[in-house]
């Protein structure tokens, strides 16, 4: 079958690669590179130099020989889109990648400058919190803000809540998170008993979501709820301290049943901000908000006179954790933009969000269509 064929001639819902996210604007990006033969695939796990990709004919192994650039931002990941050898060429290469619309990224190390990937095009980040352990509002925060900065939109959702039996204490912890979550939807979900499924599955039935958490948070368990089947491995949390095994160890896309794309990500121990000054100012936009009634526009929010969010503290409007919470996200992200090209790093985001809208409008725009 020909590359033409296999393509078709729009990006309805008929197209082999509708499952997965393909629209008319991937579409157009890809055109250049169907004149040239190639077919369009979507990267559904990286290994070792190869990957595997989603194509019209199917699951393929490619290599990653000719996307491998010096810059670590630019390495291929798992939701990337890409232009493929057709069928029957040996081997099989992917040949470059449809630019991103979104991308989320961590520092690799808290003592280095180098970002790593873990999902690109995604347009929800599903931060899993495990209730079977104390919250550390502290690291929800941190993944808060990196799903800001990424583009999308961040929900969090509170897993294994069948084991808070008591209704008042299960209300107070949801309390808790969205008060360190400002406009983000906080869902409380069982996977045990079923408890929160649905609403979860009417969350990740839109675009791309990508979930995000600690070993032990349950994500592969919720992995398999919503795809309605065992895909990924599973194993106990220990009784200890409630952490995982690293059960998974790559990330990988998965096509739900009824529509909507997953990607499961491995347990993440080190969540290290990377250029996330936006991402920060959105988790706490409460903070800029008090800023503006400062006295000094540069404010700093230490000792200053007139200072609007020290007078919150005092007042106890803003909670002092919050406020050194925020301290020390801005502190660590300006040590990594301080070793880092802010200027080209800003600008690929600035690009990434662009698309990212665009995206989302083009979303909107089929559903009103289809309404």
């Amino acid at each position: 079958m020909s590359s033409s064929s296999l393509l078709g001639s729009s990006s309805s819902s008929s197209h082999p690669l509708a499952p997965y996210g393909w629209d008319a604007d991937w579409e157009a990006e890809f055109a250049p590179y169907a004149e040239r033969g190639l077919l369009p695939g979507r990267v559904a796990r990286v290994d070792r130099g190869l990957c595997d990709v989603i194509t019209p004919a199917g699951m393929v192994r490619a290599d990653t020989e000719f996307v491998v650039p010096r810059d670590p931002m630019k390495v291929v990941c798992t939701g990337d889109w890409a232009a493929v050898d057709p069928e029957g060429s040996d081997p099989l290469y992917v040949r470059t990648l449809l630019p991103r619309r979104t991308a989320f990224v961590r520092s690799t190390s808290s003592k280095r400058s180098e970002g790593q990937i873990l999902a690109a095009n995604v347009d929800h980040a599903i931060v899993a919190v495990s209730l079977a352990v104390e919250l550390d509002l502290g690291r929800v925060e941190r993944f808060l803000a990196l799903a800001w900065e990424s583009g999308a939109q961040p929900v969090v959702v509170l897993t294994k809540a069948d084991l808070v039996p008591d209704a008042v204490t299960l209300a107070h912890l949801v309390q808790d998170v969205e008060t360190t979550a400002p406009g983000v939807p906080v869902l409380t979900v069982s996977a045990h008993d079923g408890d929160g499924l649905e609403i979860l599955a009417a969350v990740v039935s839109d675009g791309t979501s990508v979930l995000l958490g600690q070993s032990g948070a349950g994500k592969s368990t919720l992995a398999n709820a919503l795809v309605g089947e065992d895909v990924m491995d599973v194993r106990a949390a220990r009784d200890v301290d409630g952490k995982g095994r690293h059960t998974t160890t790559t990330r990988n896309l998965l096509a739900l049943p009824g529509k909507g794309v997953l990607i499961d990500t491995p347990g993440l121990r080190g969540v290290g901000l990377f250029d996330a000054e936006s991402g920060v100012g959105q988790v706490f936009s409460e903070i800029a908000e008090l800023a503006e009634r400062c006295r000094f526009h540069d404010c700093a929010h230490e000792a200053e006179p007139g200072c609007a969010v020290l007078a919150a503290v005092d007042d106890g409007e803003l909670p002092q954790r919050r406020l050194e919470s925020y301290r020390k996200l801005i502190r660590e992200n300006q040590r990594i933009v301080a070793k880092t090209d802010a200027r080209v790093r800003a600008e690929l985001r600035k690009d990434w969000k662009r698309r990212g809208a665009e995206g989302k409008a083009a979303m909107e725009a089929k559903r009103g269509r289809v309404r």
